[in-house]
């Protein structure tokens, strides 16, 4: 999704000097950024707010004392948050019975705007992206497919208050798929440990209906864990930072397995007995198999992949009805998937890439 949810991640606890409040207590004025992609345009539920919720005094008195914060501020805001029906709606997974189309997802992010878009971005950012390759080992065309797919490099960044996106999946789970309410309570805490360190008012930010912020879409815990200010220029701006966006999203990655010089995928053909078909399905995203692996189990691959050290997975993605699309992945395939934990989402992000890379070179495109 554009506001991809990232896995739960729990630094150490924060003990900040309480200097560090004064702009967030009082309810700052929009800070200097939020103009930096076009008028704010935000989604605000008319429900009624968190005030007086059952919950919202135990979360800031726990809060409060892990991770030195005043209570008054964490009730404060909180109760200035609104239920979002909304994003009590968008959470919820699609209807069963709806077919998945890879091609048809494929064609929504691998196109001629979005490319001349990604190159653009590429042209204004190229050395930073390099630095942060040559720190990372991440090639820039990845970190680009990253940020095109997750919100078409700052054009779509999300037009919720991330408070009331975190507050509504934290105290108003919606019923009917797997309860995630422990997840979102996490992330509010990180936000606000964000909020704090940074000075921001919790009331002001934007994001998705998950409270992914930024152009690449970092949840709270991940903007607290891995983003970087990788200028020097004193601060993390994800929202309009291009160097900040580069290194975030390259680190990232490396934290999560990304090997330098690794494909992130091969060529394969599926086995014909159901059995085989089936044991190499199973393990869906994660490498699990070697090479030989796949080829005693009748899977066909190609030169390069045999020649390939490390496990490998059977990723398969369906074209709603007609023949699917299978390759070999990676453990940078599956790094990929630790942004956001569909095979989709990770080809969709590769694809773009690869697009990305051959425009720049002057080879055209394969949107």
């Amino acid at each position: 999704m554009a506001g991809a949810t990232i896995g739960p991640v729990n630094p150490p606890a924060l003990r900040l000097p309480r200097r560090l409040f004064c702009v967030a207590a009082l309810g700052a004025a929009a800070p200097a950024w939020a103009g930096a992609h076009g008028q704010r345009k935000v989604s605000v539920d008319t429900a009624a707010r968190y005030a007086g919720h059952a919950s919202i005094a135990t979360f800031a008195a726990e809060v409060a004392e892990r991770r030195q914060l005043p209570a008054r501020w964490l009730t404060g805001r909180l109760e200035q948050a609104r239920r979002s029906e909304a994003v009590r709606r968008l959470i919820m997974p699609p209807p069963r019975g709806t077919a998945k189309n890879w091609r048809a997802y494929r064609d929504r992010f691998v196109e001629p705007q979005r490319i001349a878009a990604g190159l653009a971005f590429w042209r204004a950012h190229e050395g930073v992206l390099a630095e942060a390759e040559a720190r990372f080992g991440v090639p820039p065309e990845v970190v680009l497919g990253i940020v095109g797919v997750e919100t078409f490099y700052g054009r779509i960044m999300g037009s919720f208050r991330v408070v009331d996106a975190l507050a509504t999946l934290t105290f108003d789970f919606p019923t009917g798929r797997r309860d995630r309410s422990g997840f979102f309570r996490a992330e509010l805490e990180e936000f606000f440990v964000w909020c704090a360190r940074e000075g921001r008012d919790p009331l002001w930010p934007l994001g998705s209906y998950a409270g992914a912020m930024g152009l690449p879409q970092f949840m709270p815990s991940s903007i607290n864990r891995y983003a970087l200010d990788f200028d020097g220029d004193g601060r993390v701006d994800l929202d309009a930072n291009g160097a900040d966006v580069a290194g975030s999203v390259a680190r990232y990655l490396n934290e999560f397995g990304w090997k330098a010089g690794m494909p992130t995928h091969y060529a394969v053909t599926p086995p014909s007995a159901a059995e085989d078909l089936a044991t190499l399905r199973e393990k869906d995203i994660l490498p699990s198999f070697t090479a030989a692996q796949m080829l005693e189990r009748g899977a066909g691959l190609d030169e390069a992949a045999r020649a390939h050290e490390g496990p490998l997975a059977f990723v398969e993605l369906e074209n709603a009805g007609a023949a699917p699309t299978q390759v070999a992945g990676t453990t940078n395939f599956y790094a990929i998937t630790r942004y956001n934990w569909s095979s989709y989402y990770a080809m969709a992000v590769i694809d773009l890439a690869q697009a990305l890379k051959a425009a720049k070179a002057g080879r055209g495109t394969t949107a």
